[in-house]
């Protein structure tokens, strides 16, 4: 079995692997998103390595520092291939910093559902994952009918959390509560009515964890976030529950991407397309890894009620265009550190 390499030891394997990739060309250098990979290694790293015959050097961190690596070695690819939200993957495509991808070299594209096979529609990302984003909340304490609720609900006034503007799930948010509040595609309104409320906020949060540490310590009682992070919460011993609110849920998609002129493209499109087969996606839902992008993935319901899951719940997403977010995000940030954060 080949090593697996954090991104603790990245340092120090990449010296030591520089001679073993330039002899036989097999080794993949791919960036990742820091969370399971535990359960990646074991789901999608180790049988793939068994399968090429090659050796996989897997990098984490968070999506600003991955970014800013690939760019700062654009000239020179020191990343092959990459997994990213389709935002971030568009801001890069923007730079000319990631590939074309050649979809005849992708055999399992078409077994996709249509939005995650170009999402950027530009042929240069290909989707692996949905998620979608409603409201945790305590059953017992409160009920969540509309994304209103989180800034008018009165049972909820110093007892709710908002993500930050710079997460992903900041953007859905104000997107939703756009939608409840019917104030169309402009999202200055709704940052002007969270700045408003900000004294009854009781943080704007950044991770998950963080989160999930605040709603288990009864600081917390609502506050949106992504069915990623839903396990935090369901194995709680207190009573959260999902909201389906009036107006659904948000969503969003990660994507593979490639970089432009890595010169290890093969072994990069073999990597994509086996992640996007039916037996891996499968393999990593069936381990409430990742929600699958792959129409013909088949689980049982008890695995479905912990993901973003079928075709009836991907297709109500609402999901925000990575061409918005990009456009917009710098006057969105402004506007909320000069009305939000005080």
């Amino acid at each position: 079995m080949k090593p697996f390499l954090t991104a603790a030891l990245l340092a120090t394997a990449s010296v030591a692997l520089v001679p073993a990739a330039n002899a036989a060309d097999k080794t993949l250098t791919i960036s990742v998103y820091s969370f399971a990979q535990d359960a990646y290694k074991k789901a999608l790293y180790d049988p793939f390595e068994e399968m090429c015959g090659c050796d996989l050097v897997v990098e984490t961190g968070n999506s600003v520092e991955r970014m800013a690596k690939i760019e700062a070695n654009a000239a020179k690819p020191v990343i092959d291939m990459a997994v990213i939200s389709s935002h971030d993957a568009l801001a890069l495509a923007r730079k000319d910093l990631i590939a074309d991808l050649d979809a005849s070299k992708l055999s399992n594209m078409s077994k996709l559902y249509p939005s995650a096979q170009d999402p950027l529609g530009n042929g240069q990302a290909v989707g692996y994952t949905f998620y979608a984003s409603s409201i945790v909340y305590r059953k017992d304490l409160v009920s969540i009918d509309s994304w209103a609720d989180l800034l008018t609900n009165p049972k909820l006034a110093n007892n709710v959390a908002l993500p930050n503007i710079t997460g992903t799930q900041g953007p859905l948010t104000l997107m939703m509560l756009n939608k409840a509040n019917d104030q169309g595609g402009d999202f200055s309104k709704t940052i002007s009515d969270i700045g408003k409320a900000s004294d009854k906020i009781v943080t704007f949060y950044s991770r998950s964890s963080e989160l999930a540490q605040l709603m288990n310590q009864e600081e917390v009682i609502a506050a949106p976030v992504g069915r990623f992070a839903w396990s935090r919460f369901k194995g709680s011993p207190l009573p959260f529950a999902w909201a389906n609110p009036k107006e659904g849920q948000a969503g969003g998609m990660n994507v593979m991407i490639m970089t432009k002129g890595n010169g290890n493209e093969e072994l990069a499109y073999q990597f994509m397309d086996y992640w996007l087969s039916t037996e891996v996606q499968t393999r990593i839902a069936e381990a409430l890894i990742d929600s699958p992008a792959n129409m013909e993935v088949k689980v049982s319901d008890e695995v479905a009620e912990n993901l973003t899951y079928g075709a009836d719940l991907i297709n109500s997403l609402n999901i925000l265009p990575p061409s918005e977010i990009i456009d917009n995000r710098g006057k969105w940030v402004e506007q909320w550190n000069t009305e939000a954060i005080k």
